[in-house]
């Protein structure tokens, strides 16, 4: 039974104070778990552990653990919980488990880095990205590189080395390359344990819709309109979720040629060849086999340097996808609508589905795209229309 089951089932325990609560999860994003937390009325505590430190390789668990912190039932079930857990009375161990520093001392693990051995460096990269803040996420990563170095089979430090990247790309100061980074040391992770549920699940929340269990977080609209419709205002996400994290599963590879002519098929339109936006690929998964899928997610974000903007007085961001002979692509044409605002500075971000031929495949396909796009140079700049042509690289595996 999953958390809102058990939360239901429990509600007139938890009231008479015979039943507490506390869940454990392995999320990227935690806001999105305050979201649905207060969605589904649940106030009790909930601990994140986005590097997976608990070590499962599955879920849900459910554990239930007696008022000396002693875990009595390792697969606990709701129905008979009263019988078989809370009227059974525990005694008071002669030793009880040793209650670990919070927070750790990050000085004595970089201490212990000096006899430069995996699991030294890996606890000091999970004190860095747990306890130092974003000024120290670079520290971390280093860490856990360091980590990877001595034993590039070692997957939880591969895993979180991914987690890593993925936060910096989420945060204020992103650095290029950092969501096919994450990709890349998440995949690294999966290959030494195919088995891991958690691993493999990261990956599939950007990846195509063929390889999905379950829409990650299509729940997100119907949550904050319920929300609101009680009168309350919704959590906020610092991450919205979109295109792969809220895309259905499918069973066949869906592709719908769109009736539109290439917009720029001579090349005529000149290239952004002064960088007024900086294009970005990422493509999950990082390697595909022939036959399957893979999603490309492209960002687009103005140039600060330059202090370039969106124009958004005219027609909207036009992405154009030309696939090799063989490949196939969910569509060739994208469109990013503009804001209602004269101008802004958002980052644009495109998503397309495309799929390996069965057979002839090389080592590396580079798939031809462009973006076409209004963009101005400073304010009261010039505004000028540009194409700037997308590498994307896709990696295969024959």
């Amino acid at each position: 039974m999953h958390v809102p089951g058990w939360h239901e089932a429990t509600r007139e325990l938890q009231a008479q104070g015979k039943f507490q609560m506390v869940g454990i999860i392995q999320e990227q994003h935690p806001e999105r778990c305050r979201l649905f937390m207060q969605w589904k009325q649940m106030g009790w505590p909930i601990l994140i552990d986005s590097l997976n430190l608990a070590g499962l390789s599955s879920i849900p668990r459910t554990l239930a653990i007696d008022e000396h912190g002693i875990v009595r039932l390792t697969k606990a079930k709701p129905e008979g919980i009263e019988e078989a857990f809370l009227n059974v009375s525990y005694p008071k161990p002669k030793y009880l488990p040793a209650q670990p520093d919070s927070p750790p001392d990050v000085g004595e693990l970089k201490d212990a880095t000096d006899e430069n051995t995996v699991e030294a460096w890996r606890n000091f990269g999970d004190a860095l990205y747990m306890w130092g803040g974003e000024e120290r996420l670079t520290e971390a990563m280093e860490a856990y590189q360091q980590a990877i170095q001595l034993d590039p089979e070692d997957g939880n430090a591969q895993f979180r080395l991914g987690v890593a990247y993925r936060r910096r790309h989420d945060s204020a100061h992103p650095k290029p390359g950092d969501f096919q980074k994450a990709i890349d040391h998440w995949a690294a992770a999966l290959d030494t344990d195919p088995n891991q549920y958690i691993w493999r699940r990261r990956i599939q929340q950007f990846g195509p819709r063929l390889q999905k269990p379950y829409p990650f977080y299509d729940w997100v609209t119907e949550a904050r309109e319920e929300i609101r419709q009680r009168g309350e205002t919704p959590a906020v996400l610092t991450v919205e979720p979109r295109g792969a994290e809220i895309a259905s599963p499918s069973k066949e590879f869906a592709s719908s040629p769109t009736t539109k002519k290439e917009p720029d098929a001579k090349g005529r339109i000149y290239r952004d060849k002064r960088g007024y936006v900086r294009a970005e690929a990422t493509v999950v998964p990082n390697t595909v086999e022939p036959g399957t899928p893979a999603r490309v997610h492209v960002a687009f974000r103005p140039n600060p340097e330059i202090k370039a903007h969106w124009n958004n007085e005219v027609e909207d961001l036009i992405f154009w996808v030309n696939p090799p002979d063989g490949w196939t692509v969910d569509s060739p044409q994208h469109t990013v609508a503009n804001p209602p605002q004269a101008v802004s500075l958002e980052t644009r971000n495109v998503e397309f589905e495309i799929r390996a031929p069965k057979t002839g495949l090389t080592a590396l396909t580079k798939i031809p795209a462009y973006a076409l796009y209004y963009v101005c140079e400073d304010v009261g700049g010039t505004c000028l229309y540009r194409r700037q042509d997308v590498d994307i690289e896709i990696a295969t595996r024959r």
